[in-house]
């Protein structure tokens, strides 16, 4: 599997394969799970999704780093590409971990709808 490498892709390939609602389902699963107050409507458009989500987590990384951390323990981001990001800005920094955490859980759809 090859992950998409910008947002864009990101939607258009979930859109394509008719996977956007399972895509905010599981997101809204893990973000249940790691006790994050933030639920998605199926309904969500992709450019509110990213926007909600980038200034949640904004928010947790300025006021509640340890649920932050939780969170991308839920998702399973790679603890390496969280690493290698530039942590100086946060507004950057919530853009680029929104991206990963869809690009994660869009991993988890993908492998869910082709093996299920």
């Amino acid at each position: 599997m090859n992950l998409p490498a910008t947002f864009d892709a990101l939607i258009e390939e979930a859109n394509s394969l008719d996977l956007y609602k399972k895509l905010i389902f599981q997101l809204n699963k893990d973000l249940l799970y790691a006790n994050v107050d933030l639920e998605f409507n199926e309904d969500t458009l992709p450019t509110s999704l990213k926007l909600v989500l980038q200034e949640t987590l904004f928010h947790l990384i300025q006021n509640k780093f340890s649920e932050y951390l939780n969170l991308l323990y839920i998702i399973d981001v790679s603890e390496s590409k969280i690493k290698a990001l530039d942590g100086s800005d946060v507004v950057q920094l919530s853009d680029e971990v929104t991206f990963l955490i869809l690009q994660r859980e869009w991993q988890k759809v993908w492998y869910k709808a082709k093996y299920k």
